[in-house]
């Protein structure tokens, strides 16, 4: 008794279904956040955000550190007190995170770094 059943044609999910919701809502890498960030110090917070019927809470509840829309007021205030929120916001508040110039650099893809010119030529 048990096992699989020998003529059963129907075949499993390979993939999470768990996949296709996660990148349903792409969230940005950490240095845009980071930029608009720097912007919205320049320009000042007086700025209301537009009515999207797409988004929760038709877009009006919005966390800028963790790039998340939220459904009502409420939700928004608790996760505001939330430990992932405050692990945002110290790093943000930090050091400019890495830009894919960095990676790049790192990598060795940047320009090359020949040394001082001993000789012209």
């Amino acid at each position: 008794m048990g096992g699989k059943c020998p003529h059963r044609k129907v075949k499993k999910r390979r993939f999470s279904h768990k996949t296709a919701r996660r990148s349903k809502f792409l969230l940005k890498g950490d240095d845009a956040v980071y930029d608009e960030l720097l912007k919205l110090a320049e320009v000042g917070e007086g700025k209301s955000l537009p009515v999207d019927e797409d988004l929760p809470g038709m877009g009006q509840f919005y966390c800028l550190h963790c790039d998340r829309y939220f459904a009502n007021v409420d939700v928004r205030d608790e996760h505001f007190r939330s430990k992932r929120h405050k692990k945002r916001v110290k790093l943000m508040d930090g050091p400019a995170p890495h830009t894919q110039l960095d990676a790049d650099l790192a990598a060795g893809m940047g320009m090359p770094d020949n040394g001082p010119k001993l000789m012209s030529a």
